[in-house]
This record gives C-alpha cells, sequence and structure tokens, in this order.
C-alpha cells in the first residue's frame, strides 16, 4: 500500500477511523494488562511475605512452649 500523503495514510482508503481505534483499543487493553500484572505482582509478594513472617511467629512460639 503507498500513499500519495499523511492525510491518506490516516485515512486508510476511507477506513481509518476503524484500523486507528483498533489500534487504539488493543494498545488501552495491552496496557491494562500490563498495569493489572504488576498490580497482582506486588499484592502476591506482600502476601508471601506475611505468610512467611506468620509461620517464623508461629515456629518460634512453638519453640518457647517445648
Amino acid at each position: 500500500m503507498h500513499f500519495q500523503s499523511f492525510s491518506e495514510f490516516l485515512a486508510m482508503g476511507g477506513y481509518g477511523f476503524f484500523v486507528w481505534l483498533s489500534f487504539g483499543i488493543t494498545y488501552l487493553l495491552l496496557l491494562g494488562l500490563i498495569l493489572i500484572s504488576v498490580y497482582q505482582q506486588k499484592q502476591f509478594k506482600q502476601q508471601l511475605k506475611a505468610t512467611i513472617a506468620r509461620e517464623q511467629r508461629v515456629k518460634q512460639y512453638q519453640e518457647q512452649q517445648v
């Protein structure tokens, strides 16, 4: 596909609105997926730290009782 001008490139033969809208939605969804993944990873790490700390406290308590 060869375009004579930048405005023709943006118009995409009359389908520009749908082409650029699909690109925009795709990039927004990918960005959302990345942000959600980072957030869930942080939550998982916090939960893991809390679980490890809880297990250590239980182990120390059990050692003191013996």
